[in-house]
């Protein structure tokens, strides 16, 4: 049943009366905070917050490490009225200024592990510095060195402003309005230019709801967080929801790499998991089709699709195990799943759904639970959301996907300009973003509007569905597609283990190597080309030779490549 309210404050105070005593959040290792404890530690940084001057409609920013005092400092924050600014730790020191000085933080939250990047900063007004590890206040002239020693101090200083929260229950903080803004997210996206997005406490709150509506979430769930808290992402479906149902969040306290995240599934077995397709692509093309490969007969059972849909199921079961073996929900989000990816998972019969949405709406525009998930298409549209594919070409059906309804954003912080750019005269957001539409509410992603390369007869190919088709080579890791004066090029950065596997590379000098790869390339080149219409043909593939650069949900900056 859906609240007659919909702020943060009402959330989180509704879930704290029905499940106190169940677990909220939690490290991996650590013991987990009850909600009732939640709440405490809620009402306590409220006080602290009031003490230093923070009221309603300050913008306190939170720049830290995922970890359970990172949602204490966000509810904490939103539960009064204030603004929360959640800046991923992946951007430049610069980036993080300019998104200080922009949001006019009077406050920040920072992890010890990030505290050099806001210390010494030149500002006009200096924002109060919290410590997230502590929930403290702390002076910024403190050296990172004398952190430690600091930090051994701060429990006598919260413990007094435990004392007068619990003096002040009932009284804390003034009740946020449905309208008022709550977060101001700063997106890096893959143009380079961060912005501020404006969400209101009904936009987030209302987009957890329209979620569960389509993927149910109980107070006996367990999520292992491995997206930054501050993408809108995981903040709304990893954290908002299971902080309205009573779930429970679990933290690492290391990247998520194999080494880190198997044990930490082991030992949790979660429920349900969100990831970006960068993830499970990579636990694909480095741990499950090499085994699927592993000697000729399996390689020649693989090539015909009756056998290879078993060899997947039996990988699949694997892999659940790998992760736990109680998922019910993998949920893959943020750009473009590979087709040999899906496939996989889709013959497995694991419980993978793919969800589409944007910072700009909260995010999710569109999304499922596994037992209907379509291949290829991202779902089906949330409920109370209008979506309209605008300008669509006559023939494929394909336009901009344009949205409409209570979870898209109020604007762009200090830019009217852009806002209204961003929406048409009959309110209609743009989502920059090109898809198809079905009869039955199902939406398929082709790429983004800028990222489409017109062909010299007029004809649109879309950048994202040639790089699914270099990715589904045993070679590539990753592929970038543009165009350059007047040609398509791919830049290709490769799987240097199944190049020493399958073509013995470690072996060569420079020069073998260089003539290996020019006759490689070209066959990628040829192989591609067979299989697209003339006008798509790619002209030339470059061997990327380090990583691409990426966003901090996995996407390639591709203003950086074209």
């Amino acid at each position: 049943m859906e609240p007659t309210k919909f702020t943060l404050k009402a959330m989180i105070q509704k879930t704290i009366a029905t499940h106190g005593e169940r677990p909220a959040l939690s490290m991996v290792e650590g013991e987990p905070i009850s909600y009732s404890q939640l709440g405490e530690l809620i009402d306590q940084v409220i006080v602290m917050l009031r003490e230093y001057g923070i009221r309603k409609g300050d913008r306190v920013a939170i720049l830290s490490q995922n970890m359970p005092n990172w949602g204490v400092a966000y509810l904490a924050i939103t539960s009064m009225g204030a603004v929360v600014v959640p800046i991923l730790v992946d951007f430049h020191e610069n980036e993080i200024k300019q998104i200080l000085r922009h949001s006019g933080a009077k406050a920040i939250f920072v992890s010890n592990t990030h505290y050099d990047k806001v210390g010494y900063a030149d500002f006009e007004q200096d924002p109060q510095i919290f410590l997230t590890d502590s929930l403290s206040p702390v002076d910024a002239n403190l050296t990172k060195d004398k952190l430690a020693e600091y930090l051994q101090d701060t429990k006598n200083v919260f413990l007094r402003f435990r004392n007068k929260a619990m003096e002040a229950v009932g009284l804390i903080g003034t009740e946020p309005d449905e309208e008022d803004v709550a977060a101001i997210i700063y997106t890096s996206g893959t143009t380079g230019n961060p912005k501020g997005v404006v969400l209101t406490h009904r936009n987030l709150v209302k987009d957890t709801w329209l979620t569960l509506r389509i993927q149910e979430v109980d107070e006996f769930d367990r999520l292992i967080s491995v997206l930054p808290l501050s993408h809108t992402y995981e903040c709304t479906i990893g954290f908002l929801i299971p902080m309205l149902k009573g779930a429970c969040v679990f933290y690492l306290d290391k990247p998520p790499t194999a080494r880190i995240l198997i044990p930490a599934m082991q030992k949790i077995k979660p429920t349900m998991i969100l990831t970006v397709p960068l993830i499970i692509e990579k636990i694909f093309k480095l741990q499950v089709y090499p085994q699927l490969n592993a000697n000729p007969v399996m390689r020649k059972m693989y090539k015909f699709p009756p056998t290879r849909k078993m060899l997947h199921k039996i990988a699949g079961k694997k892999l659940m195990k790998t992760f736990g073996g109680e998922l019910h929900f993998f949920g893959i989000g943020g750009a473009l799943l590979s087709h040999d990816v899906e496939r996989f998972l889709n013959d497995a019969s694991f419980p993978y759904a793919i969800g589409y949405g944007l910072t700009e709406t909260s995010p999710l525009i569109a999304g499922c639970s596994p037992s209907v998930v379509k291949f290829r298409s991202t779902g089906v549209i949330i409920p109370e959301l209008e979506v309209r594919i605008a300008d669509a070409d006559p023939k494929t059906k394909i336009g901009e996907i344009q949205v409409k309804g209570p979870t898209v954003m109020k604007g762009y912080y200090k830019d009217k300009e852009l806002t209204a750019q961003s929406f048409t005269k009959d309110g209609f957001f743009r989502t920059g973003d090109l898809g198809l539409l079905t009869k039955k509410n199902y939406l398929y992603i082709k790429g983004r509007i800028k990222n489409v390369i017109i062909g010299a007869n007029g004809d649109n190919i879309y950048a994202e569905e040639l790089e699914a088709m270099l990715n589904e080579n045993d070679t590539v890791l990753e592929s970038l597609v543009y165009e350059s004066e007047g040609n398509i090029v791919a830049r290709v950065y490769f799987n240097q283990d199944v190049l020493k596997k399958k073509h013995n590379v470690s072996m060569f000098n420079a020069v073998q190597y260089e003539k290996f790869m020019e006759k490689h390339l070209s066959e990628l080149r040829d192989n591609l080309n067979s299989s697209v219409s003339s006008f798509s043909r790619v002209h030339k593939i470059i061997e990327q030779k380090e990583p691409f650069e990426k966003t901090p949900t996995q996407k390639i900056k591709r203003f950086l490549y074209q």
